[in-house]
């Protein structure tokens, strides 16, 4: 256990902000998009449709080596009892907040106003649980997944911390690196396969599908976080510009959108989305670090202001986006003006409520799962 608290890093905060952030353009490009949403406009865009892909190509696998980073520094600061509980009560109570206060006015929201819940009154008892977690957990799922996350990283930190004979990542590239997330990639598609083929159902149940194969999927990003902390030389390797990871993330990204549109469900879509999705976050993750690094790594108010505010307005921004969709979509014909228009609304109103939760110290509890001090 370490007490000394290490230099801040400002550029990896700044980087978990703006991917946190970067889920209101996402969800309200979604509206725009060729994808299926609970709400669509009637005439797709095809610049909206590439820049929702290029953001879900990416931008959660980033987040979970940041997330994987300060864990693993918050293990070594904490006895290991105490960092779980800390962990859990930063993310959990968020997440138990979200779920009475945003997801289950949401899921009676698209119930009542929506297509996407059509025939619930037919829906068998279990179809009704199943719908209803899928709609209850949302865009909450990566608090789902860092949940499963940091309770397994009781064992995976500690066999971290306890490693002796340590591989000399002094020596470790790029090529390397990936070939062994790569590997675990493979893995988990061979993984899925089996489950399509011998246990179907199980693929489309919310619990599983999120709390066991997100978790899976997610978790060699987590751990790229926590070995980048233990090893310098591993966090120097993300930071300093590769030409061949920043400018492959273009040919991985055309990949990506020719899977989206040319494979099917009942074939290798999911498979191939992954070993994909695993080496588009690679390639963004260099991006990501290298940039940051120079341009974010630097105390400034406003992006920790932002840095503050990034959870509260990704947990309240989804149900605002929805009933953009809803009400304010059909009444603009033009998808660009009605995207950048969704943008400012949807920012507008979910910064007035994190400032309105600032001054209610319950609610700066519940949605930070922060003490409050008097």
């Amino acid at each position: 256990m370490s007490t000394a608290k290490p230099e801040r890093e400002y550029f990896l905060d700044s980087i978990r902000a703006y991917l946190m952030l970067l889920g209101v353009p996402f969800h309200v490009s979604l509206i725009y998009s060729t994808q299926k949403w609970a709400v669509n406009s009637t005439d797709a865009s095809l610049w909206l449709t590439l820049f929702n892909d290029f953001i879900h190509a990416f931008r959660m696998q980033v987040f979970f080596v940041i997330s994987g980073y300060f864990s693993y520094m918050l293990y070594l600061r904490y006895q290991p009892q105490r960092f779980l509980k800390v962990r859990l009560e930063r993310v959990g109570i968020p997440l138990l907040t979200a779920i009475p206060l945003i997801t289950l006015p949401q899921f009676f929201m698209l119930k009542e106003w929506t297509q996407k819940l059509s025939g619930w009154d037919n829906f068998s008892l279990y179809e009704k649980f199943n719908n209803l977690m899928w709609e209850l957990i949302s865009h909450l799922w990566f608090l789902v997944v860092l949940v499963v996350l940091t309770t397994l990283g009781m064992l995976t930190f500690r066999w971290l911390r306890d490693q002796k004979h340590a591989i000399d990542y002094q020596r470790v590239g790029w090529g390397s690196l990936t070939l062994g997330v790569m590997a675990w990639a493979l893995l988990w598609c061979l993984l899925r396969r089996a489950i399509f083929i011998f246990q179907p159902d199980w693929l489309m149940n919310g619990l599983f599908s999120i709390g066991v194969m997100q978790s899976l999927f997610f978790m060699p990003f987590f751990m790229l976080g926590a070995l980048s902390w233990k090893h310098k030389a591993l966090k120097q390797l993300f930071v300093r510009f590769n030409p061949v990871m920043c400018f492959g993330a273009i040919v991985v990204f055309v990949a990506y959108c020719a899977n989206q549109r040319m494979s099917s469900g009942e074939g290798w879509l999911y498979e191939l989305d992954a070993l994909i999705s695993t080496l588009m976050g690679l390639c963004m993750l260099n991006v990501c670090f290298c940039f940051g690094h120079k341009l974010l790594n630097s105390h400034s108010p406003r992006i920790m202001y932002l840095v503050n505010a990034s959870l509260f307005i990704y947990l309240v921004h989804h149900p605002l986006t929805l009933l953009y969709g809803i009400y304010i979509t059909p009444h603009i014909s033009n998808n660009t003006l009605g995207f950048f228009v969704g943008l400012i609304m949807v920012f507008g109103i979910a910064f007035l409520l994190y400032e309105i939760h600032l001054r209610i110290p319950l609610l700066r509890f519940l949605f930070s799962g922060k003490p409050q001090n008097k």
